[in-house]
This record gives C-alpha cells, structure tokens and sequence, in this order.
C-alpha cells in the first residue's frame, strides 16, 4: 500500500533526523529550516556551488574551506551552519540536497502539514494555488505546503506528489 510519508532513511535520513533532533532541542527549527532553505537556493542558482558539492575530486579540506566561506557570506551558522560544515567534513556534501528535503519533511510533518511537489507548465497564480492547496488538503486530510516548479517541456495541466503517490494530469510533447 502506498504512504503519504516519504521513507526517511540513508546517509540523508539520517542526517536530516539527527538535525531535527538538536534543532527541535535547541528550539530553532524555524531558523534552521530557513537556513537550509537559503542554501539550497544557492545549490539552485550556482553551476560551481553544485559541481563542488557533487565532485568527489575535491578533499574535504577543500570542501570545508569552501562551504565555510560560502556561508560567512551568506550569513548562514548555527546549527544548519555547523550542519553543513560537518556534512563537508565527513565528505557527505553529495547528499545535502537529500537532507534538506528530507529536513523540511521532518519539519511539516511536526507541522501536522504534507509536503507535495507541484509541476506545472506556467507558474500558478495565486487563486489557481489556493484552490489546489484546498483541493488537496480535502485528500489527505491535512494542511498541504505546496513546492511548485515550472517545467516548459510540460504542454499544460499538472504534476502533483504526495508522498509515493502520483498524480499526472500533463500534457507532454
């Protein structure tokens, strides 16, 4: 049978978990989920930051220097800061986009929220995104936050996952 809760399990499961954990101790989930989120924003936007974090040719000394002066930068420390840098460390940076999802999981599902992964061919608007969220919540019987990508090889309609379920109602080329 199919769940709505994805498995969390892994290097990224495990990372993520033990994160949750401090950053639910330390009370800074908030703060953390932010963080990570910031940086997977730059993951997104720099062709080198993901060919440092996905490259086994650099040492982790390299990768240690480099993810520390990234986040100075940004002004990302703390937990997801030291986070990041013990990921780095241990020569687990390959993963870190794994974590971080597998992290704001961990975060909606403490929410009483599901996490969905929206595609759709043109960006929603607003009321189009509000009617979907309520649609869905009236599915799975819970708040639904919503990720959307746009995906221009998509024609029209909608790609929606829940967990391990699957709803296509696109138009492909």
């Amino acid at each position: 049978m199919a769940t709505d809760e994805p498995i969390l399990s892994g290097v990224a499961g495990r990372y993520a978990s033990a994160l949750f954990e401090l950053a639910q101790e330390e009370q800074q989930l908030e703060q953390v989920e932010q963080d990570l989120t910031t940086f997977q924003q730059l993951l997104d936007m720099s062709e080198d930051l993901r060919r440092l974090v996905r490259s086994p040719v650099f040492s982790s000394e390299e990768q240690l220097a480099a993810i520390s002066a990234i986040l100075d930068r940004v002004g990302i420390g703390g937990l997801a800061g030291n986070f990041l840098k013990v990921a780095a460390h241990n020569r687990r940076l390959f993963a870190v986009p794994e974590m971080i999802k597998a992290f704001h999981t961990m975060c909606a599902r403490a929410r009483g929220e599901v996490e969905t992964d929206v595609v759709s061919a043109f960006p929603l608007k607003d009321e189009q995104m509000e009617e979907l969220k309520e649609a869905l919540k009236g599915s799975v019987g819970k708040n639904v936050k919503v990720r959307l990508k746009v995906d221009p090889k998509l024609l029209g309609g909608l790609v929606v996952k829940i967990g391990s379920r699957m709803i296509d109602s696109s138009l492909r080329t």
